[in-house]
């Protein structure tokens, strides 16, 4: 049994530009920071191999921050590692894979044609391939490995799997199947898969370690694969990173700041959420209140109103009166809109447009 660590998608150096100047450069810091928590998880769970299955790096251009900590977290491993370079770190005459200096343990996959390195000590053969262009052929077309005996054949790929038109190197069931592997570790997707088989090939790919964005929710981390001839067990290893989150809240029972926090339900100190206001009522959430009244419970917060006026509100329109007219002209666009992201545009008109009426702050009639 061969014990690996396989993770993907670290995408070092993100621009965070959504956060700041200042909490993206800490974030960049955590990402590096995350790079090592892998190097101390191969040690706690006596990994016999790391399988790195592409996109290290977000460009192809690391910070010398990023560089450093590679060439002394990789060799430090004191393992095998293994990496198979992605669309987003592809390997390439100006790559950053040719001028780092990661020891004799580390073994970076550099063309496009499946590559095979043998480990006589593990009984064990590891295959690989590279992305050397943003995109790629399918990797495994036509490719059938080494069969018979009782070696254990592990590859590592970036490849997207199910998407036979992608260019991001196609991969199918079948080429999975047909390619004699024990264990195929793949990147590229950032949602853990868990455990899948295809024919006698048993795969998975662990999503990204750490969420850059709202479409990386949740808790992310790495796997953790024992593979014998004909068997595979997996564990997904969480890395404890800061998460990213979005809750929708029904303003219908207030939305101060204590009734967001018993919304969310967790310290989310550490956290990027996104919160969307949503029910029926006649005022517009104070937003940027609310946003003030928040501080320091969330690492960033993004608030969204997406609330509706009560459907009596509309009723005014008939009163003659600036308030009824007002109204009227509004309606008549409701009407008429082509989507919901038009009438809620304008629904937001009525209410702010209500509140300063309401506050004595009528516009005067031309």
């Amino acid at each position: 049994m061969i014990r690996i660590l396989h993770a993907a998608d670290l995408h070092l150096d993100s621009p965070f530009q959504a956060l700041g100047r200042e909490k993206a450069a800490l974030r960049r810091a955590e990402q590096r920071g995350m790079l090592a928590r892998i190097g101390e998880l191969a040690r706690e769970q006596k990994a016999d191999m790391v399988l790195l299955a592409g996109d290290l790096f977000d460009a192809d251009s690391p910070f010398s921050e990023t560089a450093r900590m590679l060439e002394q977290v990789l060799p430090g491993m004191g393992v095998p590692v293994f990496i198979a370079p992605g669309n987003h770190d592809w390997y390439g005459p100006r790559s950053p894979w040719i001028r780092l200096e990661l020891g004799e343990n580390v073994h970076v996959f550099s063309g496009e044609d499946i590559q095979c390195v043998r480990l006589p000590e593990l009984n064990a053969r590891v295959w690989g391939a590279a992305f050397t262009s943003r995109h790629r052929n399918p990797p495994l077309a036509g490719f059938s490995g080494e069969t018979g005996g009782d070696t254990i054949d592990i590859m590592v790929l970036h490849g997207e799997v199910g998407d036979p038109a992608s260019p991001y190197g196609a991969i199918t069931e079948e080429e999975l199947a047909r390619s004699g592997m024990d264990y195929v570790a793949l990147g590229h997707n950032h949602t853990y898969s868990g455990l899948r088989r295809a024919g006698d090939t048993f795969y998975a790919w662990p999503g990204c370690p750490e969420g850059r964005g709202f479409d990386e929710t949740g808790e992310k981390g790495v796997v953790l694969a024992e593979v014998e001839k004909g068997s595979c067990q997996v564990r997904f290893l969480p890395l404890g990173g800061r998460r990213y989150e979005e809750l929708s809240m029904d303003v219908a029972g207030g939305a101060d700041a204590p009734a967001v926090m018993r919304a969310v339900d967790r310290d989310a100190s550490r956290d990027v959420y996104r919160i969307t206001l949503t029910g029926t009522t006649a005022e517009p959430p104070d937003i940027s209140g609310l946003k003030n009244a928040l501080e320091g419970k969330f690492f960033a917060l993004e608030l969204r109103d997406e609330t509706r006026l009560p459907r009596d509100v509309w009723e005014g329109r008939e009163v003659v009166s600036l308030r009824g007219l007002y109204l009227d002209k509004l309606w008549a666009r409701y009407q008429a809109a082509q989507s919901d992201e038009e009438r809620q545009t304008i629904e937001l008109a009525a209410r702010y447009g209500l509140a300063a009426m309401e506050n004595g702050e009528e516009p005067l009639v031309v």
